[in-house]
């Protein structure tokens, strides 16, 4: 590896995590409400905790922000940078890491589900053998949430079925052990909502056939 290939991705890594940092619900919050969204709700900077607090316009708002930092970093930053499979992958993993933890908020961020699912379609721009993959974990998480109503349940649960489809649409080894790493951070940060699961506490969204709580 010359010289000129670890500073393009070091390059890489250092734009998508900066892309990835950046706190968009925490910013919505501030500007819209003038709240801190960390002191409300869940706590958490995340779309599933905005669309709770500043309601459903600026949550999906939040929400496409947050796929759209982890898109940009695989499909425009990687891209140009280190367009070949190593470069989007430490883009992938840079922008993900940068939503978890961001510089901006003392490295406390969100629980990477958008920006994950923004990296993967960004994956799906230069390597076809993704997307039937993330097709698939697209379809997973929407039953899995209608079924349940608990957003926690459904993006544990698509998660831990992303490797294994994508082991069956025969995407690069490269991709199934991103793949299984995504699946770790998204158990790490779901630590809270594991337990409250357990405990049969976890928020439930409102509709007609389910009740609010568990």
């Amino acid at each position: 590896m010359d010289v000129m290939t670890i500073v393009s991705l070091i390059g890489t890594a250092v734009l998508s995590y900066l892309m990835g940092a950046i706190p968009t619900a925490y910013i919505f919050g501030r500007v819209l409400k003038g709240i801190d969204i960390r002191t409300q709700g869940s706590g958490n900077v995340g779309a599933t905790n905005a669309f709770r607090i500043l309601g459903k316009g600026p949550g999906t708002a939040v929400l496409v922000i947050d796929i759209l930092k982890g898109a940009i970093a695989v499909a425009v930053v990687a891209g140009y940078l280190s367009p070949d499979t190593t470069g989007r992958i430490v883009a992938a993993v840079a922008a993900v890491c940068g939503h978890n933890w961001t510089c901006f908020l003392n490295f406390k961020g969100g629980k990477g589900i958008a920006t994950t699912l923004g990296v993967l379609i960004g994956f799906t721009v230069a390597i076809p053998e993704t997307r039937g993959a993330v097709g698939l974990c697209v379809l997973t998480w929407v039953v899995s949430f209608l079924m349940t109503a608990i957003v926690s349940v459904s993006s544990l649960v698509t998660a831990v079925v992303l490797p294994i489809f994508m082991l069956v649409f025969g995407a690069p080894l490269a991709l199934v052990v991103l793949s299984i790493l995504f699946c770790f951070f998204v158990v790490l940060r779901h630590r809270p909502n594991i337990q409250r699961l357990l405990n049969g506490q976890e928020a439930k969204v409102s509709f007609l056939w389910h009740s609010k709580k568990q």
